[in-house]
């Protein structure tokens, strides 16, 4: 399924696309990386070649900023002329911007739903009418816990990640009729780069429903989308915890609200 294979990564640059794209070569795929800033993509360029199955495995990179339409065409043209056009395509890029609703800036609302939403609806629209005509390919949506757990904090990027659920499990069957398979991933907190930065930027009763959650290794998550590919699995889910909380709010969704409630009146209270 992925030797010998054309796979696009977006966001490939860090975090949790850099381990899909690390997963994809060491399965002998072609790997092409896009992310915004073309140092950071020269390095990862660098770790992903160093994990291939062979060296006639092809890795390349091309900067871009997803949110704008007209540039993510431009970016897979550029691809497609270098022979790349995707078998599949991991939608990883985003960002994440919380604080409360009240005082968070505007621009923050703004910027969680154009880099978690539109950045990966973009990339879907460029390529799903070449899926569609060759009767295959893979798209895998990287949504968040928060996209199906609107937790306390997280107003702008909970948003964006119910979004791309939303729009996901409708893309899964407008595709499924041409042979295209579609996932979404939902993954905990991740070990990235930026998280560091997001814990810095939560509030204390966030902090308080994370508790003591280890956030899980990006490699787990990478490890997690190829099976789940494999499978046929459309919900991703990565760690016992994030499924149960998925079921939980599925079946007793107040047991849920009741959790939550009770963890930030705890953090109010200390």
């Amino acid at each position: 399924m992925f030797s010998g294979g054309y796979a696009v990564v977006t966001g490939g640059s860090s975090g949790i696309g850099l381990a899909c794209a690390e997963a994809l070569a060491a399965r002998g795929a072609h790997v092409a990386l896009i992310a915004r800033n073309p140092e950071k993509l020269e390095r990862a360029r660098v770790v992903v070649e160093a994990c291939r199955r062979d060296t006639s495995q092809t890795v390349v990179t091309t900067s871009a900023d997803l949110s704008d339409l007209e540039t993510t065409r431009a970016a897979f043209d550029a691809l497609a002329a270098q022979g790349f056009v995707p078998d599949i395509l991991v939608n990883s890029a985003g960002v994440i911007l919380p604080g409360e609703f009240v005082t968070m800036p505007f621009e923050h609302l703004e910027t969680n739903m154009a880099c978690g939403y539109w950045s990966v609806v973009n990339p879907c629209r460029v390529v799903a009418p070449g899926m569609i005509e060759r009767g295959r390919g893979h798209i895998v949506n990287v949504s968040s816990v928060a996209g199906f757990l609107g937790i306390y904090g997280y107003t702008g990027y909970a948003a964006a990640k119910y979004a791309v659920l939303g729009f996901t499990e409708a893309l899964r069957f407008e595709l499924r009729p041409h042979g295209v398979s579609v996932y979404v991933v939902l993954p905990p907190d991740t070990d990235t780069p930026g998280l560091e930065t997001e814990r810095g930027m939560r509030p204390a009763e966030t902090e308080a429903i994370a508790g003591n959650i280890k956030a899980i290794a990006p490699a787990r998550v990478g490890e997690a989308v190829l099976r789940g590919i494999e499978r046929g699995r459309f919900h991703i889910i990565p760690g016992a915890t994030s499924r149960f909380y998925f079921r939980l709010k599925g079946l007793v969704p107040e047991v849920f609200f009741w959790i939550v409630d009770s963890d930030v009146r705890k953090a109010r209270r200390s």
